[in-house]
């Protein structure tokens, strides 16, 4: 009989001793506590963004496989993993959906508390993928005239082009929201985009938003740079946020814009889909049944605005506006421990399209949150 695999997994990954027990002998830890000792024995590690996945993790192991559950790359050192001969899977587009909905909460946030419409604002995406592309889909739903940039998406669809604008154009937007990968290196690095330069044209009336990852905006910068307001979910050097930044944020979340209950089971489950598919095993579904009962169904009253018909509807399913006060201090320490402790034990909520509505017949409203993902009662 073949010796039972070990595999380490970071306790974050919800219902992960369920779902991979039959693959072998599950050992979970804290993300930050996945070091070398851990690891040394295991066959296989499933990761989310705390671990920093190296050759000071792996080099004494006989790990074969590693899966993360998030989208990031910037822990993994894939050049390490290939020389090795480690197969290594992410699970890209996991927490899409999650980050979209995230971005289009805070932002009906700041248009109710500062009275304007979203739709007759302009909205600059920049990075068009997984994430800025459901952006862009809701935010069309919500009738916003969208700007995209996203220049090697354009390279390998030239068709793109003339739809596509340039970065210095799309920073023209009254607001602008930020979906790159952080990279440093290759044509089109996004390390620093929005430069100390190009921050300098930002106008007092402008909206930023990082929910990608820290450091595609210049944050020494950004600390001297007026907007309206300045959601930030991504900051660099977690949790040891810039005190001085923090300050300037509007809305200040800790990294948890893609930490929808939905978003953390797919990363789970795309990773444990392809660990199954390695080793040659059957995937099974029994850890399904542990899955919650659904949110109770919505009743939806139309009062004003559709804007703010959908703000009161958002402020029932998750409302980022909590998290912020969740971590809120003006004590950096303890804003420190609060933010990795909030991302340690993140309230359960479930992304839009798991809220079931009636609106009394109402088939205007019914079709217009339909179009935003939500389920029909």
């Amino acid at each position: 009989m073949p010796q039972q695999k070990t595999i380490v997994i970071d306790d974050a990954v919800p219902y992960a001793e369920t779902m991979f027990q039959h693959l072998g002998h599950i050992i979970c830890l804290p993300g930050r506590d996945i070091d070398a000792d851990a690891v040394k024995q295991a066959d296989a590690i499933v990761v989310r963004s705390r671990t920093q996945v190296n050759e000071e993790l792996l080099e004494h192991s006989q790990v074969s496989f590693v899966g993360s559950t998030v989208v990031g790359l910037d822990h993994v050192d894939q050049n390490y993993l290939k020389k090795r001969g480690i197969e290594f899977y992410s699970a890209q587009g996991c927490n899409a959906n999650s980050v979209a909905e995230y971005i289009i909460t805070c932002l009906l946030e700041v248009a109710e508390d500062k009275g304007f419409e979203l739709k007759d604002k302009t909205l600059g995406i920049v990075g068009v993928g997984h994430v800025g592309s459901l952006v862009y889909e809701k935010a069309n739903a919500l009738g916003i005239k969208c700007l995209l940039n996203d220049p090697p998406k354009v390279d390998r669809l030239p068709e793109l082009k003339n739809i596509y604008v340039d970065l210095d154009d799309c920073l023209k937007a009254d607001i602008i929201t930020f979906h790159t990968p952080l990279t440093k290196e290759g044509e089109y690095p996004t390390y620093h985009l929005l430069s100390a330069e190009k921050l300098k044209h930002i106008q007092p009336d402008q909206i930023l938003v990082n929910a990608a990852r820290g450091g595609i905006i210049d944050e020494k910068a950004w600390i001297k740079t007026p907007t309206l307001a300045n959601i930030i979910d991504c900051w660099e050097n977690e949790p040891f946020i810039d005190p001085e930044l923090y300050q300037t944020a509007y809305i200040a979340t800790p990294h948890i814009a893609g930490h929808s209950l939905d978003a953390k089971i797919a990363g789970g489950e795309m990773v444990y889909q392809k660990l199954c598919k390695f080793w040659g095993v059957e995937p099974q579904t029994q850890w399904q049944t542990q899955l919650p009962a659904e949110p109770d169904i919505l009743t939806v009253d139309p009062q004003g605005t559709f804007q703010s018909t959908l703000y009161k509807i958002l402020k029932s399913t998750h409302n980022p506006r909590n998290d912020d006060i969740a971590i809120r201090s003006t004590d950096m320490k303890k804003l420190y421990e609060k933010y990795e402790f909030y991302r340690r034990n993140f309230p359960i909520y479930r992304e839009w399209r798991h809220h079931k509505f009636h609106t009394n017949s109402n088939e205007i409203l019914t079709q217009r949150l339909i179009s935003l993902g939500f389920t029909p009662h």
